[in-house]
């Protein structure tokens, strides 16, 4: 969501431009689940929101941290908002090296009538299989999920993390088509929420000016007890 998105990392300027922000009490704002961390094999999608249109068919949009990216996809969706390009071989090694990858989709589900006969096409076609590196991170060869027609990727976050006691979210980025109708609140929340859920408790980011307001309304608080955010350029 170019306007509305967390700072992506790659460009010094764009770093010296951002401001630390970091939740100290996020547990209270989101309820994650209680017993320990949740098994990444056992994190379920979210429908964000469902509708059906005329023919049957139903568009949704989902949250998931399993779903395969497709990077190519991404770096379109980050063209969209006008992000700077990227080598795709450094985008494909940060999202493989990222502790949590969450992307938003678009899927249209086929009508009663049809979705018979398009599951059994998909299944005597099922041959292909993730490109390898962390579950939700491959390229575009990957079958859309039986019974989807069709499936668009329309945001994405992701988080790096030093798997015990704090991540960072990076690249948080929406669709033009699809901002202002809440989906940048939810992708944060639910990633927040994913994160508090496999014990991390202390959870940042960077943001530009314009977007400090938006992450505060979520919790967010600006250089928490003093503390400010330090940068190294060699």
């Amino acid at each position: 969501m170019g306007g509305s998105s967390a700072r992506r990392l790659g460009s010094v300027r764009d770093a010296r431009a951002g401001h630390r922000i970091g939740v100290r009490s996020a547990a209270a704002a989101f309820e994650p689940p209680t017993g320990g961390g949740v098994a990444r094999d056992r994190e379920e999608d979210v429908t964000l929101i469902e509708t059906t249109r005329p023919d049957g068919a139903v568009a949704r949009v989902v949250y998931s941290t399993t779903a395969p990216v497709d990077v190519y996809e991404l770096e379109k969706l980050c063209d969209d908002v006008g992000w700077p390009r990227r080598p795709v071989s450094k985008v494909q090694a940060a999202l493989e090296n990222s502790f949590c990858v969450a992307s938003l989709y678009l899927e249209i589900a086929e009508g009663a009538e049809g979705a018979d006969t398009a599951g059994e096409e998909r299944g005597a076609n099922e041959t292909k299989t993730n490109g390898g590196g962390m579950p939700g991170v491959s390229y575009a060869d990957d079958a859309n999920p039986t019974g989807i027609e069709r499936r668009r990727l329309v945001g994405l976050a992701r988080a790096t993390s030093d798997h015990a006691f704090n991540a960072t979210i990076w690249d948080v980025v929406v669709d033009t088509e699809f901002q202002g109708q809440g989906l940048g609140k939810a992708l944060v929340e639910q990633m927040v929420r994913t994160l508090l859920a496999r014990d991390i408790g202390n959870i940042t980011l960077f943001a530009d000016n314009k977007v400090v307001p938006f992450y505060r309304s979520l919790g967010f608080v600006s250089d928490p007890e003093g503390i400010k955010g330090m940068f190294l350029y060699p």
